[in-house]
């Protein structure tokens, strides 16, 4: 027999059924402004996003990899954007992006997992935190009804932590029919356990619509426009995307990813309207990869690659990068792009510039064991 309590995460699931992969995270905070991390889960291969084409070691090192620069959108002298981003070169021609090179998270290993739980946790080795750093976030912003909630199955690690945050599973279910959620609302209406769970799911339901369980690009960013786009909604999203591991067959794989990536900001900002002014979106991965190709046309796992930060509100068209280089001497233990940023600086950065936090007390609340402080040129329009 079911349980009650399993009754009512089923129900909520079909109740509100969203996204299953990639997923969504939202935090409801006091704020007009809105923040938007997507992490690119799998090591994403920065050298082939943002293309440091002239670098005279590139061609060499990549071969039959090497992204032609005549068919790339040239940024600047030095780098040029991955030919299926048409949509985010847009967003830089009208100074809405701007691209962060030889950027990396303190972690120097190359283990997915270890990797992703730095960048999330905002630690500077793998475990040592058990809360994330988004979630770190929302404590430095005023208290809302719902601190934070998480369209997710599990709250991705880096929403984390002691700031309340709601969990919504997401179902391919059948949504339940308006007798069966009134039958369950009556049947939870006196018990004061999960009567608030059941509201919270109907508010959740609410707020998605008539938003289905489809899986493609554009619907997920239709999807985080809904939430975000409303004047009640969440100010704090996290968005996972996956499949960025390339060791090979990289070309038309890398493409494809990248294509989705672009669908979905697009949708994202199209949708957004007039709100897009107010949203910064920050882009990252666990890590690079390697400088040189690898025998299968593919790339192994690295260390230095590129972050994105997106939004009507952000100061664009640059490229900022500390370029170290690409010869042989120059490179991490010999095979890496050497991060010579430090992502945590990046997301601390775009994160106090978003709220108006002060930025030392953003840096040393959201990564609380890096000692760094060095600063950034500033990423949003005042």
């Amino acid at each position: 027999m079911i349980s009650r309590r399993n009754f009512l995460r089923f129900a909520g699931a079909g109740a509100g059924a969203i996204l299953v992969s990639p997923h969504l995270a939202f935090a409801n905070v006091e704020s007009d402004q809105r923040f938007v991390f997507v992490i690119q889960r799998g090591a994403a291969d920065g050298l082939n996003i943002v293309v440091p084409y002239a670098d005279p070691a590139y061609a060499n090192l990549r071969g039959a990899l090497a992204i032609d620069p005549a068919g790339a959108t040239k940024l600047d002298g030095t780098f040029a954007l991955h030919p299926s981003l048409i949509e985010m070169a847009k967003m830089y021609a009208s100074g809405q992006a701007l691209f962060v090179h030889a950027v990396a998270s303190p972690y120097r290993d190359r283990s997915h997992f270890d990797g992703q739980n730095v960048l999330e946790s905002g630690g500077t080795a793998p475990y040592q935190l058990k809360d994330g750093w988004m979630n770190r976030l929302v404590t430095l912003l005023p208290r809302s009804r719902d601190n934070a909630i998480a369209f997710a199955p599990t709250v991705p690690m880096a929403l984390r932590g002691p700031a309340e945050v709601t969990s919504y599973a997401p179902s391919a279910l059948p949504q339940a029919s308006d007798d069966l959620l009134n039958r369950v609302a009556r049947l939870y209406a006196s018990d004061d356990q999960l009567h608030p769970l059941w509201s919270s799911a109907m508010q959740a339901r609410g707020l998605a619509g008539d938003t289905g369980p489809r899986q493609d690009p554009a619907s997920l960013g239709h999807l985080a426009a809904s939430f975000l786009g409303r004047a009640d909604g969440p100010r704090i999203a996290m968005i996972e995307t996956g499949g960025w591991d390339t060791h090979s067959a990289q070309t038309g794989r890398l493409a494809a990813q990248l294509k989705a990536l672009d669908t979905m900001m697009a949708a994202l900002r199209d949708d957004l309207g007039p709100v897009w002014a107010k949203t910064t979106v920050v882009v990252a991965t666990e890590f690079g990869r390697t400088a040189a190709a690898n025998g299968t046309g593919g790339t192994d796992h690295g260390t230095g690659s590129a972050a994105m930060v997106l939004g009507g509100a952000v100061k664009g068209q640059r490229v900022l990068a500390d370029w170290p280089g690409l010869a042989s001497s120059s490179l991490y233990e010999g095979r890496d792009l050497k991060a010579t940023t430090g992502l945590d600086t990046l997301i601390a950065n775009a994160a106090s510039e978003t709220f108006g936090l002060d930025p030392a007390h953003t840096f040393q609340t959201l990564f609380p064991q890096n000692r760094g402080t060095s600063s950034l040129p500033r990423l949003l329009r005042a």
